[in-house]
């Protein structure tokens, strides 16, 4: 097997549109990729601000919303491949707007049938809906994407708007969301004037309060079995309400929650083993500096290209598995009844 792909990604963060061209071979049992070209389109401020409202739409607004976003993504993509080689199939991630597995529900902006329409290229997407309707969390799924491309590491860690991470154990890959990371620190950052916190500025100007620590580190969430996720709502009614009424400065809060993301990645890495780590938050110096100082854990950062495209790249390859028919999310990490190929396929005959 050999085909080119292209995978889009829109974290929590609200950083921008992640799209990467990947090409993928497979022969003798492994998985081989390349990442030949790869941009992220920074949101503008009226996307961020009609993402931001998204949840509060009526119905008719929201379905308007998902088909506009849909071609905007479609937009971009035809922008991005002008000179490039036009991959087999495109598969997008969307933007996640709602994600409450426990009430059987996720919604990722971005219809699929958009995407097509306007690139007129076949489109994979709602990755995560056949696995909530499965009993399952419907995240993380990039953990195939880890065991297939990435086999060498112990621990496969992304620090993206919430901190996830992927490992076998007994055998079994599992994989959960560790903590809230961007979307909270790009909140408090925002606060100061700032897009994010860049190398953990902010944080490190700040003084740790062990109050709001102690709060934190005893949330409900971080004492259920796994497997598990978190979504936008869980931030807003648990973490920023602990947060406005702490009464600390921005840099006290982000100091707090800087030991708090690190406390919560070495208990679950331990002191042994080899993590590879990527995501935006793997590129913020204070918060790795805290992950070491916690953990004799080898972490590895990769190429920037790699730590930046990680997640389009594994979405590339979900959509190659789901055009093919293959299994692309493992029962073992998200909970569902078992192993399937998810993504909603929308063909294009040319």
């Amino acid at each position: 097997m050999n085909i080119l792909a292209i995978g889009v990604m829109s974290g929590t963060s609200l950083d921008g549109i992640d799209i990467a061209l990947c090409r993928f071979s497979y022969s003798e049992n492994v998985w081989r990729y390349e990442i030949i070209e790869a941009q992220t389109f920074e949101y503008t401020p009226i996307w961020i601000e009609k993402i931001t409202d998204a949840p509060h739409l009526k119905a008719d607004e929201f379905l308007i919303l998902n088909n506009e976003y849909g071609r905007y993504t479609g937009e971009l993509i035809n922008d991005f491949l002008r000179g490039q080689e036009i991959p087999q199939l495109i598969a997008s991630h969307g933007h996640t707007i709602f994600h409450q597995p426990d009430k059987k529900f996720t919604f990722q902006l971005g219809n699929g049938a958009s995407i097509a329409a306007t690139t007129q290229i076949t489109t994979v997407s709602d990755f995560r809906n056949f696995d909530v309707a499965l009993g399952g969390q419907g995240a993380p799924l990039v953990p195939i994407g880890d065991q297939l491309l990435f086999p060498e590491f112990d621990f496969c860690l992304n620090i993206g708007g919430f901190a996830n991470i992927s490992y076998k154990q007994d055998d079994v890959r599992i994989a959960f969301d560790l903590a809230p990371a961007n979307i909270i620190l790009n909140e408090l950052a925002r606060q100061k004037g700032f897009a994010f916190d860049k190398d953990g500025n902010l944080g490190s100007l700040g003084t740790i309060n062990n109050s709001l620590l102690n709060k934190l580190n005893n949330l409900d969430f971080y004492k259920q079995k796994k497997p598990k996720s978190l979504g936008r709502e869980w931030v807003d009614n648990h973490i920023i309400p602990l947060l406005t009424t702490s009464a600390l400065t921005i840099e006290d809060q982000a100091a707090t929650l800087y030991e708090h993301i690190s406390f919560q990645i070495s208990k679950v890495i331990g002191n042994s083993g080899k993590l590879l780590a990527t995501g935006g938050g793997s590129k913020n110096r204070f918060l790795i500096d805290k992950l070491k100082q916690k953990t004799s854990c080898q972490i590895i950062l990769p190429d920037e290209k790699l730590i930046d495209f990680k997640e389009a790249l594994i979405f590339a390859l979900l959509g190659v598995l789901s055009f093919n028919g293959q299994i692309n999310v493992y029962s073992s990490v998200t909970g569902s009844l078992q192993d399937h190929s998810g993504g909603v396929i929308h063909k294009i005959k040319n």
